[in-house]
């Protein structure tokens, strides 16, 4: 049997839009969300962003998401021989989640990138993004793996999984995820001259940046020329012409990022 109690709750489908304006409402009785990102220029050298952040008043949880930059590219280090190589891997995932104060200040760093392109056969790791300040310690994302070239057919250099899966409380998080690094491709085996490859590095997690790919299908050398999107590995160089005199460098990896979600 229906009583006067069930008469008088409500629910989103008897609420019409705007029937009920903010000034019929009493301060406090919503949690309002707000988001920031932090991260700096995306360019080809990027030095990243650190800024010092300063919790807004009546705001007492937050979340923070970081992601480190991405690898740098190999180069080409060979220049009479093809190669194998396994592309850059994305910059590692870290959250966490904390009570705080109005009036706190947190240190925020989006990681920046190496600021060299790579001619060796392997570039270098990405750089790790941070956030420091009441609640955390040692919260960090690492930086993504570096890119690895070699014409020495015996000695792989091949995709693999670099702590892809990190256990809660690693480096100050709750939540932390690395990523596969990144591969190569060759679809009719090893051959030297005038032939089709293609590497790929991988991006960071869960912020939708994957599919940046590098090959040739012809004769030549080519160098990691492009920007690529944020927490992503950067391009390699590559060769499939054996007896050029033409070394490629490796492109750089994209800069870091922070998001801060607080209520």
């Amino acid at each position: 049997m229906a009583t006067y109690s069930s008469y008088k709750q409500i629910n989103t489908s008897t609420l019409e839009d705007g029937s009920i304006p903010a000034s019929k409402v009493q301060a406090g009785s919503f949690s309002n969300w707000c988001v920031k990102w932090i991260y700096g220029h995306p360019c080809y050298c990027t030095p990243g962003c650190c800024c010092l952040w300063t919790v807004p008043t009546g705001v007492t949880r937050a979340t923070f998401e970081i992601w480190g930059s991405g690898g740098n590219g190999h180069g080409a280090c060979s220049c009479n021989r093809c190669q194998n190589w396994h592309g850059a891997g994305g910059g590692y995932y870290n959250t966490k989640t904390i009570s705080t104060t109005a009036g706190c200040q947190y240190t925020v760093c989006a990681a920046g990138v190496y600021r060299c392109c790579s001619r060796e056969c392997t570039g270098c790791c990405g750089c790790n993004s941070y956030v420091n300040g009441y609640n955390l310690s040692n919260f960090c994302a690492l930086g993504g793996t570096r890119g690895c070239a070699t014409g020495d057919w015996s000695a792989n250099c091949y995709s693999e999984f670099h702590t892809c899966c990190m256990q809660p409380g690693a480096h100050g998080g709750d939540f932390g995820m690395g990523n596969h690094g990144g591969n190569s491709y060759r679809p009719d085996g090893f051959n030297c001259h005038c032939f089709y490859n293609e590497g790929r590095p991988t991006g960071a997690p869960f912020i939708g940046t994957l599919g940046v790919s590098y090959g040739q299908r012809q004769c030549w050398m080519r160098c990691g020329c492009w920007t690529v999107p944020y927490g992503h590995g950067g391009q390699g160089a590559n060769s499939n012409y054996c007896g050029s005199s033409c070394c490629g460098q490796g492109g750089q990896g994209g800069g870091g990022l922070v998001k801060i979600t607080y209520v």
